[in-house]
């Protein structure tokens, strides 16, 4: 039996197979999925931090849905009758830890005890289909090595699991500000990418610009040519009294201008992975990453497009015989370009780290086009485009590199600060050569590293005039220029996911940079998360409210006051979550489980990477018990979080103003049409009280009482004629004493007269309202999830 993850897979391959006894079934993504805690015991169906840590030995499974909110259990049960008999099982879904996991958590969930076999399709051409059955034929043991990459995964989803339900509840309950309605979600992969994102937000915010020099010296030659050149060093000037001294050296100076010529080669840019796709596109099309990801993967299952969740950016060497076939077809499609093909025996084939071939690439090889191209009319839109971008970029990687001719004037100028160097570039194209795929698109595959400020440029200029060698010169004028240093770069939607994996260039510190090497595969360094999974990210951490977008073509993303307030109580509490190169070492600690050769090997690290996690869970929830809510300006609480068109009672109004003129405060904007920031200004203000066994209350202040608790209060004084205190119309504490001692009395006068006690609902302390008893106090924090 074939076990394939798609039925468009299933199609691919279903042509090959003659045998009657060979029998074919497709899953639909993950047919099982974890059972949520309530499930499994009432008591965790409720947010109570008294539950927490909720820690399981293994995760229960129950049956997922499709997109249209339809069970799984049928295709499981069929999965199970077509099972029956069945002596070896060919796994065929998607070559990675997530496809391995799809296959086996069904069969092990049905008790499959027969012999297992792994086949790894790369691509879905015909050829491609070969290998993988040649290479699976070479490798006896693959189903045991399939099973480790299983436990891999499964230690991420039991990781994930465990870290999001207990980290969720906990901060939730204890660290959030009792205004946001919105848990504080936390995750073992979101949390330390927000604090990569937190890092940078406050470098931009605490930036303070600065001028710095440039020193323009004019000069002319004895041929009456006139060239300006320039002193603009990598370290900047910033000393305006430095800049001044060389200027005025520049005024007087006099002497030869060297000329130099030289050819500069530009190779061509690295292949695709996954996250260098997403990046591209975002650029150039203003794609979000998970579009790119879904267009990618439906033109790998029709068979355009090798696998397309993998992290290199290199082809294995025993691919070379493959380049000349796959450019014929592609520039049989994209005609304009056939022009550009050298023969066969002159493509060029880049070997190294710097080049386009290795010998291992890792698991997957970068996203390269096949020997089956779309037709006319086959793929359309943004299927096309995307297909066209990797093609050209397939084509490219094999044409010649190209040259520039570049000329450079330059001087030395001897300065009381030592000689300095003013000098001018100029260049021409010599040689197109893989650049003339792109035409003028060409320069933008310069890509700056995400985060970083953009470097400065060499002093170039579009036309030299003709200066010899040593020709004598002299300064006719010098001047000095300003400019400003300007901030970090702030990383954008489509660049997320490259920083996630390539961490080790947000790095500056040497010990770390090296701590995130990766000996096992130096092209692919340690990250967070994985290839499939990093364009998840940002969605969950926009949700939470986190993170903004700004606006672009592929719009920066620039950090909240919640996502700031968040990561700063992550790092008080538990400082290893809010740490990205911490995280990354962790999580290859997880890669190893899938590298264990046996399937026993296999188990015994992934127990004990289980045991590690139950661990972090322990002490995680141990240290938030011990913190104290974080304090959190009303004015940062998104008006999002209030529940849509609900103000603010007119109790809570008067008590906060109450509080303002008290305390001498201003009310901030929106206090009284948003009841978000109403709450948080009194729950940061109002006097402090202390809440009841097993009831969830805010740990810095009051709210006011319900107008139902206060219509009650009044009827009860009006009964029994007396005065009603006014502090029972704005704080809940005295009004809720109030109603106790005078509720349990009128309830007690009732058992005098009848004799029995008849309840109509829960006692005072638990329900109040009007003297039928049916209006419910509202809890501390009515918007915790169940």
């Amino acid at each position: 039996m074939f076990f394939f993850e798609k039925p468009s897979a299933m199609r691919q391959l279903q042509r090959f197979f003659k045998s009657p006894t060979t029998i074919c079934v497709s899953a639909e993504g993950h047919l099982l999925v974890a059972e949520e805690p309530g499930n499994v015991r009432d008591e965790w169906k409720s947010w109570r931090f008294d539950t927490l840590p909720i820690v399981l030995e293994r995760i229960p499974v129950t049956y997922g849905t499709n997109r249209s909110g339809q069970s799984h259990k049928p295709k499981v049960e069929a999965i199970k009758q077509a099972l029956e008999g069945v002596e070896r099982v060919i796994i065929a879904t998607d070559p990675g830890r997530e496809g391995s996991m799809i296959a086996w958590e069904v069969l092990e969930h049905l008790g499959y005890r027969g012999r297992i076999d792994r086949l790894k399709l790369g691509a879905l051409d015909e050829v491609s289909i070969r290998r993988a059955f040649a290479a699976m034929a070479k490798e006896p043991d693959s189903g045991e090595r399939d099973y480790a990459a299983y436990l891999e995964a499964l230690c991420r989803q039991y990781e994930d699991y465990h870290l999001g339900l207990n980290g969720t509840r906990a901060i939730s309950l204890r660290l959030r500000p009792p205004a946001f309605r919105e848990p504080w979600r936390f995750g073992g992969v979101q949390t330390p990418t927000l604090a990569i994102l937190a890092d940078l937000e406050k470098r931009i915010r605490d930036f303070v610009p600065q001028d710095y020099f440039k020193i323009a010296l004019t000069a002319a030659t004895g041929g009456g040519a006139e060239i300006t050149l320039w002193h603009a060093p990598k370290d900047k000037i910033l000393d305006r009294q430095v800049a001044e001294m060389i200027q005025q050296a520049a005024v007087s100076w006099s002497g030869p201008l060297s000329v130099e010529q030289k050819d500069v080669r530009r190779s061509p840019p690295r292949l695709f992975s996954k996250d260098a796709l997403a990046r591209r596109c975002a650029k150039r099309f203003g794609w979000d990453p998970q579009h790119t990801a879904k267009l990618a993967q439906d033109l790998y299952d029709q068979g355009y497009l090798t696998y397309p969740r993998t992290e290199s950016e290199h082809l294995p060497e025993s691919q070379f015989g493959d380049a000349s076939a796959v450019i014929a077809s592609v520039v049989g499609i994209l005609t304009e370009l056939a022009g550009l093909v050298p023969a066969a025996g002159d493509l060029v084939f880049r070997k190294g780290n710097k080049g386009h071939y290795v010998k291992d690439p890792g698991e997957h090889h970068a996203i390269v086009p096949l020997r089956k191209v779309p037709q006319p009319g086959s793929i359309s839109g943004d299927h096309l485009r995307l297909w066209e971008l990797v093609a050209k970029s397939f084509l490219a990687a094999h044409l010649p590199d190209g040259i520039d001719a570049r000329t450079t004037v330059a001087a030395q100028v001897p300065t009381p600060l030592g000689p300095k160097r003013f000098s001018i570039s100029g260049s021409v194209i010599r040689s197109p050569g893989w650049r003339a795929v792109y035409g003028a698109e060409a320069d933008e595959e310069n890509e700056a590293v995400p985060g970083k400020v953009k470097p400065d440029e060499e002093p170039t200029t579009g036309r030299l005039p003709p200066i010899r060698d040593s020709e004598p010169g002299k300064a006719s004028d010098a001047r000095i220029e300003t400019a400003k240093t300007e901030p970090p770069r702030r990383i954008t939607r489509g660049e997320l996911p490259v920083v996630m994996g390539r961490l080790i260039d947000q790095v500056e510190d040497p010990a770390l940079k090296a701590a995130l090497e990766n000996p096992v595969n130096p092209n692919e360094p340690k990250g967070l998360g994985t290839a499939a999974t990093r364009d998840t990210i940002l969605p969950k951490l926009q949700k939470s409210q986190y993170v903004d977008l700004l606006k672009g073509k592929d719009p920066p993303i620039q950090v909240t006051e919640v996502g700031l307030a968040f990561i700063a109580a992550v790092r008080r509490v538990f400082p290893s979550y809010g740490d990205p190169v911490g995280r990354a070492m962790f999580e290859a600690d997880l890669a190893e489980i899938g590298r264990a050769v046996t399937r026993n090997e296999a188990i015994r690290r992934a127990a004990s990477y289980q045991e590690r996690t139950r661990a972090r869970v322990q002490e995680l929830i141990g240290a938030i018990a011990q913190s104290q809510t974080v304090a959190v300006d009303p004015t940062a609480v998104p008006a999002t979080t209030a529940p849509a068109g609900q103000p603010p009672t007119k109790a809570m109004i008067a008590f906060a103003t109450s509080l303002a003129a008290r305390k001498g405060v201003k009310l901030p904007r929106g206090l009284k049409s948003n009841g978000a920031i109403c709450r948080a200004f009194l729950d940061q203000h109002a006097p402090a009280r202390s809440s009841e066994p097993g009831e969830h209350r805010p740990q810095n202040g009051s709210r006011p009482p319900t107008e139902a608790m206060v219509r009650y209060a009044r009827a009860l004084a009006q009964e029994y004629g007396i005065e009603c205190p006014p502090e029972i119309t704005t704080d809940f504490a005295a009004c809720r004493a109030f109603l106790d001692a005078h509720a349990s009395r009128k309830a007690a006068k009732s058992k005098d007269r009848n004799g029995t006690m008849v309840r109509k609902g829960r006692s005072p302390a638990t329900r109040t309202g009007s003297p039928r008893g049916r209006t419910r106090v509202r809890p501390a924090n009515p918007a915790h999830p169940t």
